[in-house]
């Protein structure tokens, strides 16, 4: 097999997972190439919350500290309410052990960026933008690099292991034959980053019959606004103006009046649709996938990036080892899957079913849901579970069947307010 050049790893996609790869790699002194399709670090409207789990990936890389300033807010406490104000729930990330006891609001891309930075410093010449790759190369049945187009010319890099990291349409995935089960979901959201008039310290959730307004403080004074739509409708809220969309966030929240009147143009907004992806393996001899191209799920988690760093870091330490025996079969590279799907599985069950209580349009879910939140409020207990899922240290389901009935109310709890002295339990 000729081939233009050869490294112990080739990466393709260099967002969350395979940015945070290629530098988890370079620390390690594994030589690595990331192939990214696009044309060069993204710039679109993003709104990004590390939560716990990424603040220590980003730290165990040295670059929690590499952040800007100037660009990232840290937020204590999330309120959760019904649509007209009424507060059910509060989340406080400093029931947390430090450091890691609170989310972090990014800037656009800030973290990133960051990451970006970092790889192409550590690994001179490893990242490469507008590359498109077309096939596998193989070798027998073992995935042995990969053939691309890149600027202008054909491309063939040989590799002990390929990675992608590619997300929910993957290329790489479909390249190794391994089925993916896509569900894209009813809802999507529409996202936006406004100036605040006056200052917002705290985060604030509301939930409503087929209605969900997020706001978190960012930066700068400014706010990100997170607003569940229909699938596919984004262009139609368009056409109903601004002050439609406008009426609309007032009618959640009253006291939302001065920040809605920022909104002023369309090009503050953006689409976000959501889906989730199911895969019955992540390896194949040569080749892993990881984040989205993996498990794509719902942004209820709040886990979509951290769960892709995650399994990068994961990766990372298996591909070291694989290194020394020099072998990447299937065989080889299963305990990265072995170590990650259990969390991934739990994660993605949890957001579909807060899919089912929170954006519920039934009544009766409605009920249940706000009863729930209620319960959290009194319960030190199970509120910390939530969190601390959240905050993805757990890999377990946070309630069990007789959690479940106390959370709804429906029997006592003698713990409720125990806080667990392991961040996990």
């Amino acid at each position: 097999m000729t081939v233009d050049e050869r490294t112990d790893v080739v990466i393709v996609g260099a967002g969350g997972g395979g940015a945070v790869l290629g530098v988890a790699l370079a620390q390690k002194g594994i030589s690595s190439v990331v192939l990214e399709q696009a044309s060069g670090p993204p710039r679109g409207l993003r709104g990004e919350i590390l939560q716990p789990n990424g603040q220590q990936v980003l730290d165990r890389l040295g670059l929690l500290d590499r952040l800007p300033a100037d660009a990232v807010r840290p937020v204590r406490l999330f309120h959760f309410c019904r649509t007209g104000g009424e507060r059910l729930c509060t989340i406080d990330y400093g029931m947390l052990p430090p450091p890691y006891n609170r989310a972090l609001v990014t800037l656009p891309n800030v973290a990133h960026h960051t990451i970006l930075e970092a790889l192409a410093t550590q690994n001179p010449g490893g990242l490469r933008y507008g590359v498109k790759v077309s096939s596998l190369l193989k070798d027998g049945s073992r995935v042995a690099g990969v053939q691309a187009e890149w600027e202008g010319r054909s491309l063939t890099i040989g590799a002990k292991l390929v990675v992608g990291a590619d997300g929910a349409y993957s290329k790489v995935r479909e390249a190794l034959g391994i089925p993916a089960k896509l569900h894209l979901y009813r809802e999507a959201y529409l996202i936006s980053i406004l100036d605040s008039p006056e200052p917002i310290d705290e985060a604030r959730y509301f939930v409503g019959k087929n209605q969900i307004l997020g706001l978190f403080p960012a930066a700068g004074n400014k706010v990100y606004v997170f607003y569940m739509i229909p699938a596919g409708t984004y262009d139609r809220i368009k056409q109903q103006g601004l002050e439609s969309l406008r009426q609309q966030w007032r009618s959640i929240d009253p006291t939302l009046a001065a920040l809605t009147d920022q909104l002023k143009d369309w090009n503050q907004t953006a689409y976000m649709p959501t889906g989730r992806v199911r895969t019955p393996r992540w390896v194949a001899d040569g080749a892993a996938l990881i984040g989205d191209a993996a498990h794509a799920m719902n942004p209820h988690a709040s886990q979509g990036r951290m769960q892709a760093m995650a399994d990068a870091m994961a990766l990372a330490q298996v591909a070291e080892s694989c290194l020394k025996q020099d072998r990447f079969l299937a065989a080889d590279l299963t305990p990265y899957e072995q170590a990650r799907r259990p969390q991934v599985e739990m994660l993605q069950r949890l957001a579909d079913e807060q899919v089912l209580f929170w954006n519920a349009g039934n009544p009766l879910l409605a009920i249940l849901r706000d009863r729930v939140f209620r319960t959290l409020d009194r319960n030190a207990r199970l509120r910390y579970r939530m969190l601390a899922t959240t905050a993805g240290w757990r890999t377990t389901q946070p309630f069990g069947l007789i959690d479940r009935l106390r959370a709804a109310g429906l029997l006592p709890d003698p713990r409720a307010q125990e806080i667990p002295s392991e961040v996990g339990a």
